[in-house]
Parts: C-alpha cells; structure tokens; sequence
C-alpha cells in the first residue's frame, strides 16, 4: 500500500508541473485578455447572483441560483475544511497566500469557462440540452476534437468520485462522533486488508442517503444545493467567528504571516519544486486551491451550462464568483481557525483531524459537535452535486439512457472512500483533476475571442440601458 501511495504522489507530482503553468497562466492571460472584466463587474454579477431580471422561460433545466449552488456545492464541500488544513499541515501559513492568489486568477478563468458552456451548449440523446467543456469543445471547435472532449469525461468520471468526501466525512463521525457515542473504533482483516468496521458501516448508511437524491437527477439536486449551500455558508462563518474572537490578540501575528511566509516559505516540508521550497510551496497552493474552488477544472461549467439563461455573459458571471466564495471566504475562515490556535503546529495532524483540533481547543464543550455538523451538510452536499458531474460525462460518450449505471458505481464508491487512506484520495482526485484542466483550459483558450465579443455585445447593451 506504501508504494501505491508513493507512485500516486510522485505521478500528481509531475503531472501538475505543467498544469500548474497552464492554470496560472491561462488565468493571467483571460485576466488581461478580458480588461479585468470579473473585476469591473463584480457586484453586477452580485445582482445577477439575487435574481435580478432572470429569465425564467430562457433554454436550461434548473435556474442560475440552483446551478450556481450546484457548483457551489461541491468547492465549498470538505475541501474548505481538511483540503486547507492538509495545505497548511504540508506548507504553513504561507500555502494560503497562493491560495488566494489562485482563486484570484480563476476568477476569470471561471468567466470563460463557463460563459463558453452558455454560448456553446449541444443536446444529449434525449434532446435536453447541455453544457460542459466536452460540449464546448464538440459545438465549438467540431468533432475533430471529440478525442479531447473524451478525455475530459474519462477523467470527470473519476475526479467527480465521492471518495475524498466520504472520506473526510465518515473521518470526522469516527474522530468526534463516536467517542461522544462512548463507541470505540474496531477493525477486522479481510483479504489481508485491515478495515474499520465503523467507517465502513458509516459508508453503507451514506451511500444509502446519498442514493435518494442522485437518482432523482439536477433538478432534485439543484433545489437541495439551494437550500444546503446558504445553510453551510452561514453555519461555517459563524463558527469561526467564535475561535477568532476567542483568539483575537493572535489574529492580526497570524494574518501578517500568511504574506511573510508566503516568501519565506519557513514551514514548508513538502518536496521542492524548480529547485526550491517556494517553488514547492506555489505548487502547493496552487493544487489546493484548485482542489477546493476548482477554477479551469471544467466542472463549474457544467453545473452553469445547465442554468436557464440567453445571455451567457451571465453564466460567466455568476461563476466567477465561486472562488471568492470559496476560497477567498470560506477556506481563509478555515485557516485563519487553525492557525490562531496553533494546532498546526501538531506533527501528524492533517485533513479534517486537524480542523477538530482546533475546534476543540478553542470551544472546548461543544465545539466539535459543531464542526460535525459542518462537516455532515458540507460533505453531503458536495456527494450530491459531484454525482451529477460524473453522470453527465458518461452521458456525453454512451448516452443519456446508460448514464444511471455511473450513479451505482458512484454510490459504491462512497463506501470505498470511507475506508481507504486520505493521501491515495487526495492524489487520485489531484491527478484527475489536472488531466481535466488541459482540455477545458486549450478549449477556453481556442474560443477565447468568442467570449471577448460576447462580453462586448452583452455589456454594450448594459450600458445602452443606462
């Protein structure tokens, strides 16, 4: 099992090397390419975000707050609270400044993407229509480069797996729930592997409740993204509202280290990168800010291009505000939880066990209780919208009518990610996400002059009206 952990870690490690430069320079250049449009528009895009002159008869199955909260979904998932921590246990403090730095640059990365996913949507088998960067690429740049859209569902159909979310999810219920249970963690060897029996009771009854609303398809998940999203958003907040103000006088030490360390990279002891800690540093916030907002990924698109809309701009849009939401908020809320503790500190400690840590240092009667809860609705709600990307891949190469049996594989997964280590998930899920960004970001890059004049004739007519 050693060696299979450090094959997936070595592979993720090269793969990202040029996907690192691919993301980050793709970003800079749709940033300047499109005169900072995501900036200049931000709270129109807000307005967008409340509903604001939304077309409910436009073309799409579900309305721009579900599809947004479907891709909302899955990055504001456990991703915001053991992806940070395992970045800040690997790099320290710093490893959340290229963090933000990467949720910045995907801003418009996320504008083209997904405005490409509204402007270029095609037609399943069954004639609904879709949106996605496999549609992007068939509707825009033509069948020639199906091959290319191919790749992208293979590797959506295994970066969309449950298996980090489930993981994190029956960890948490193992570390906090079952020792407030008075239940003791027990194991059994089967086949020469040695499995918790409580994680793999809790992946059956996940599975099970996941099970329910897959199976009922977007809409259901949207109109329980809806309702789950602002629910996890405002919970989360709150909860380290109270560890910072318990730690107010280390607040501002803390944010003052986050750009220090940045540069100076002292904590980092993951391996270097172009021959540095700080290369290996970048790198690492590079991956786990694209883990957690998943800008350039292809999968935000997705959800989008599902939206009712007839201006695309808007998908775009919208979407830009995922990794602000995201990272920028939720993922420093986690940071910041941790760092002002100083459980980080703890050798050993990552993932979500660490974010328990911190809870239960600064709230000491109750506060795991509320991380638990966190966790539950936000490792839940990522389960259900990551299905649904999953599904839409398959349905892109077999059609719509065979797509179901993605969802069964899907469910069983669940199971098997609540048992398996966390750093086989993590580079699973680093590894495939990486191979979706190369045809999502060549596509975004071929049709970019598209968005440009799209943008153009969208906002032209904006300030018309005015």
């Amino acid at each position: 099992m050693n060696s299979f952990q450090e094959f997936l870690s070595t592979a993720a490690s090269y793969i990202w090397w040029p996907v690192l430069f691919l993301i980050l320079g793709g970003g800079l250049f749709f940033l300047f390419y499109s005169g900072f449009i995501q900036y200049r528009y931000f709270f129109h895009a807000v307005r967008i975000l409340a509903g604001k002159d939304e077309d409910k008869n436009a073309p799409g199955q579900i309305s721009a707050y579900k599809a947004l909260s479907t891709a909302l979904a899955s990055t504001v998932g456990m991703g915001n609270l053991s992806g940070v921590a395992a970045a800040i246990a690997l790099g320290g403090p710093g490893a959340l400044f290229w963090m933000w730095m990467t949720s910045l640059v995907g801003m418009s990365t996320n504008f083209f993407t997904s405005t490409l996913a509204s402007l270029y949507r095609g037609k399943d088998s069954t004639g609904e229509v879709q949106g996605g960067p496999m549609y992007v690429i068939r509707e825009g740049l033509g069948k020639k480069w199906k091959p290319m859209a191919t790749l992208f569902c293979v590797c959506c159909m295994i970066g969309a797996l449950p298996i980090f979310s489930a993981n994190q999810l029956t960890q948490a219920l193992v570390d906090i729930g079952l020792p407030l249970a008075g239940v003791h963690e027990t194991f059994v060897a089967i086949g020469g592997v040695t499995l918790s029996v409580q994680k793999l009771v809790i992946g059956i009854v996940v599975a099970v409740l996941v099970s329910v609303v897959i199976i009922g398809g977007i809409q259901r998940i949207g109109t329980w993204a809806g309702s789950m999203v602002p629910l996890m958003i405002v919970l989360h907040f709150i909860s380290v509202v109270v560890i910072l103000v318990v730690h107010a006088d280390v607040v501002p030490y803390y944010f003052k280290l986050i750009f220090t360390d940045a540069f100076a990279a002292e904590h980092f002891h993951g391996n270097p990168f172009l021959g540095g800690v700080l290369g290996g540093l970048i790198m690492l916030g590079v991956r786990r800010a694209t883990f957690s907002n998943e800008a350039g990924i292809g999968t935000a698109p997705m959800a989008m291009g599902a939206s009712k809309s007839t201006a695309p701009v808007r998908e775009g849009l919208l979407s830009m505000l995922s990794p602000v939401i995201d990272t920028i908020i939720s993922c420093s809320l986690t940071a910041m939880a941790i760092l002002t503790t100083g459980v980080w500190k703890t050798t050993g400690a990552s993932g979500i066990t660490l974010t328990s840590m911190a809870y239960r240092e600064a709230m000491p009667y109750g506060g795991e209780v509320v991380l638990l809860v966190c966790a539950s609705v936000f490792a839940i709600s990522a389960l259900f919208s990551y299905s649904y990307y999953g599904r839409k891949a398959l349905a892109f190469m077999i059609g719509e009518n065979k797509s179901q049996w993605y969802d069964y594989f899907y469910i069983f997964t669940i199971v098997v990610g609540a048992v398996v280590s966390l750093d086989i998930v993590l580079n699973m899920i680093d590894i495939a996400f990486a191979l979706m960004a190369v045809p999502t970001m060549l596509s975004a890059f071929a049709l970019a002059p598209a968005v440009k004049k799209e943008a153009a004739k969208y906002f032209g007519a904006l300030h018309g009206k005015k």
